[in-house]
C-alpha cells in the first residue's frame, strides 16, 4: 500500500513567496538577551523546560546583536543605558523586532524620575508591549505569538 493510497489525491499546494518567507521568519526568531531588572528572571523562566520557548523556534537567547532579530527589553532602562540599547539595536541585521517586556520598559513603571527612560519606545521602535510587573512567562509567550502574527502579515517590500 503506497502513500498515495493512504492519503488520497493531495492536489496542488500553492502559496506566494511573501507568505513562505514570512512563515519561515516567524517560526525562526532569534531573540537577544537584554534583561535589566526583575523582568529578566521571568524571561529566563520562559526559556526553561516548563514553558519552553524552543517550540516557537527560539532555541537559545543570543548574546550577540549580530545573530539576533528580536530584542526583548526586559526591565527599566536608565538614561545611561539608553545609548547602549540604541547601539545594540543598530547592530542587529534587518528585519528586526522589539518587545518591551514589563511596565518599566513600556512606560517607566513606578520609576517616574529623571534617571529612568519613560518607555523604551523613546529609543527604539517597539512592535509588541507585554504588560505586567513583572509579567508572567505566559504573558511573554503571548507577546511572542502576537509578534509572530504580525511578522506573517508584513509585506516583503518593507525590508528592501
Amino acid at each position: 500500500m503506497g502513500l498515495e493510497q493512504k492519503l488520497g489525491d493531495m492536489g496542488i499546494v500553492t502559496t506566494s513567496l511573501e507568505k513562505a518567507v514570512n512563515w519561515a521568519r516567524s517560526n525562526a526568531i532569534w531573540p537577544m538577551l537584554f534583561g535589566l531588572a526583575c523582568c529578566a528572571i521571568e524571561m529566563m523562566s520562559a526559556q526553561a523546560p516548563r514553558y519552553d520557548l524552543s517550540r516557537f523556534g527560539m532555541e537559545l537567547m543570543r548574546a550577540s546583536p549580530r545573530q539576533s532579530d528580536l530584542m526583548i527589553v526586559a526591565g527599566r532602562v536608565s538614561r545611561k543605558m539608553a545609548p547602549v540599547l540604541r547601539n545594540l539595536y543598530d547592530q542587529m541585521p534587518d528585519p528586526k523586532w522589539v518587545i518591551a517586556m514589563g511596565d518599566c520598559a513600556s512606560c517607566g513603571g513606578v520609576f517616574n524620575n529623571y534617571a529612568i527612560v519613560q518607555g523604551v519606545d523613546e529609543i527604539v521602535p517597539v512592535d509588541v508591549y507585554v504588560a505586567g510587573c513583572p509579567p508572567r512567562p505566559e504573558t511573554l509567550i503571548d507577546g511572542i505569538m502576537k509578534l509572530q502574527q504580525k511578522i506573517r502579515h508584513e509585506p516583503l517590500k518593507k525590508w528592501q
